[in-house]
């Protein structure tokens, strides 16, 4: 006697998504609703909120941010300066609104920073907060830290001061808008300057030997009629590295402006192995695109095009190196260790203080030591527990992220069981083995859908297929790098179980 296999519906599909997803809050205990004695500071503080006294709402600041962010952090205005240029970038006054030793307060530090789920953000702060009164929108009058950088003609900064000062956007743009006009020609001279600049700050970092991990971005979009979801899978605009070029560069001077000072704050990673950086140049000749002598990890990482399939799987190795990334507080003492070695600099997280607490912190210790004022104690004796609150909560993203991602991905293909797919091989195989324990161990390319039955596999990899963008385990012999034709075995949303086997 034969069985079919009946594939769900369409709303069925989206019907066990939706559960699964809710299921994942539960099973990660995410926050939910803010405390009602949290909303009130917030709304007090709103209510009660005083700008600053130092006023730059004359300067034409703008935000670059994804066309559906609500939550902007940061304003910018770039302007040419003698052989150099002036940057102002204005960061959000979010300690304003956060009365230190409240019941907001408590809440920020339990969360630690805002979780982007499939459906809907977790915010770090209540929306009154991150989405309106804290957040830089266009044409409203906002309190922000202002970082005024003057750059020499290569773009490496002489000077840098920040101050609390009020300061009012004028547009709020998004990247492919952005990029198109540059790419026309037809963007205003602020943009242009965003070009040029950032391209030098590009190369500066290729001089000091940072590393800029462009991996194409894998991203859970709701569909218009809200019946599920879809993954798109991009590589990231031009603009976006040259945007991210002014946040880095804001990073690394809040860092020297901490160890200047001999207290603050550092996001520290160490470099890779020796050992580690051995395997990885190994893999990159057996791939065909050899790290050769001479050229630096972050330069090579920018010739890789993650359009070849070869140049794919050395990207996502590549990954695997940018480990071991903390917090490092100090205060009276510089630390040993105060690298962070994927930028090739001290550094500190300071630019998003809407979406992650310790910048908070950073902010207002910066601007305490750019202008000889005593350091706030609130956020000098929160320097210590910082380092938990933020790996826990960083642990916690990633893995909603990942189980997310898997859940998803299996939704997509579970009407699509027996068919054949052609795909990139991510990650050659590994030999057999028993996973016994149960824990859910790797077995797609996000590291963790599987159930871990405690039944013996045989050798597998990690495949990628385009279309629906998904990564997965694949059972059989396989190479880095090679395209291959496989069949999908098994797609089950609650379990987060895909599979693929590989064909002939």
């Amino acid at each position: 006697m034969s069985h079919q296999r009946l594939a769900p519906n369409v709303s069925e599909t989206s019907n066990r998504l939706a559960e699964a997803l809710a299921a994942l809050r539960t099973e990660l205990e995410l926050p939910a609703g803010y405390p009602a004695e949290a909303l009130r500071d917030a709304e007090a503080a709103v209510s009660g909120h005083t700008l600053p006294e130092q006023d730059c709402t004359d300067v034409p600041f703008i935000t670059i941010d994804p066309a559906s962010s609500t939550d902007l952090d940061q304003a910018l205005f770039i302007d040419r300066s003698g052989d150099g240029y002036r940057v102002l970038y204005a960061i959000s006054d979010v300690p304003s609104f956060v009365p230190p030793g409240g019941a907001l307060d408590a809440e920020t530090r339990r969360r630690g920073q805002t979780y982007y789920a499939p459906d809907g953000r977790i915010p770090l702060h209540p929306e009154i907060i991150s989405e309106h009164a804290g957040s830089l929108l266009a044409g409203q009058t906002c309190g922000a830290f202002v970082w005024d950088f003057e750059l020499d003609a290569e773009a490496e900064f002489r000077t840098v001061s920040v101050r609390r000062a009020s300061i009012r956007s004028r547009a709020k743009l998004d990247y492919k808008g952005v990029q198109r006009a540059i790419d026309s020609g037809t963007a205003d001279p602020v943009l242009q300057l965003l070009k040029e600049v950032g391209l030098k700050r590009v190369e500066l970092e290729r001089r000091r030997g940072g590393a800029s991990l462009n991996m194409p971005e894998q991203e859970i979009v709701q569909l218009p009629d809200g019946e599920g979801y879809r993954i798109v899978a991009a590589p990231s605009l031009p603009v976006e590295d040259w945007n991210a070029q002014i946040s880095l560069m804001t990073g690394m001077a809040a860092a020297q402006l901490m160890l200047d000072g001999k207290v603050g704050i550092l996001r520290t990673m160490p470099a890779p192995d020796e050992r580690s950086l051995l395997h990885f140049k190994r893999q990159t000749g057996a791939l065909g695109k050899p790290w050769t002598e001479g050229t630096s990890y972050g330069e090579y990482l920018r010739t890789l095009d993650a359009k070849d399939p070869r140049q794919l799987a050395i990207l996502h190795s590549a990954g695997l190196l940018f480990r071991g990334a903390g917090y490092t507080p100090f205060d009276g003492e510089v630390p040993g260790s105060v690298m962070q070695s994927a930028i090739g600099a001290p550094y500190a997280h300071t630019t998003a203080p809407l979406r992650r607490l310790v910048d908070r912190f950073v902010l207002v210790i910066c601007e305490a030591l750019s202008n000889g004022t005593e350091i706030p104690a609130w956020a000098r004796h929160a320097l210590p527990s910082l380092p938990e609150i933020m790996a826990s909560s960083d642990q916690l993203a990633a893995k909603m992220e990942r189980l997310a991602l898997d859940t998803v991905e299996a939704a997509l293909l579970v009407n699509h069981i027996g068919q054949e797919f052609d795909a990139v091989v991510i990650s050659g195989s590994k030999p057999a083995r028993n996973n016994g324990n149960g824990n859910g161990n790797s077995t797609n390319g996000n590291n963790g859908n599987g159930n871990g039955n405690g039944t013996p596999h045989g050798p597998y990899g990690i495949v990628q297929i385009a279309e629906p963008a998904v990564t997965a385990r694949c059972d059989g012999e396989m190479e880095s790098g090679t395209k291959v034709r496989v069949k999908l075995l098994d797609a089950d949303i609650a379990t987060r179980q895909i599979t693929f086997e590989l064909l002939p």
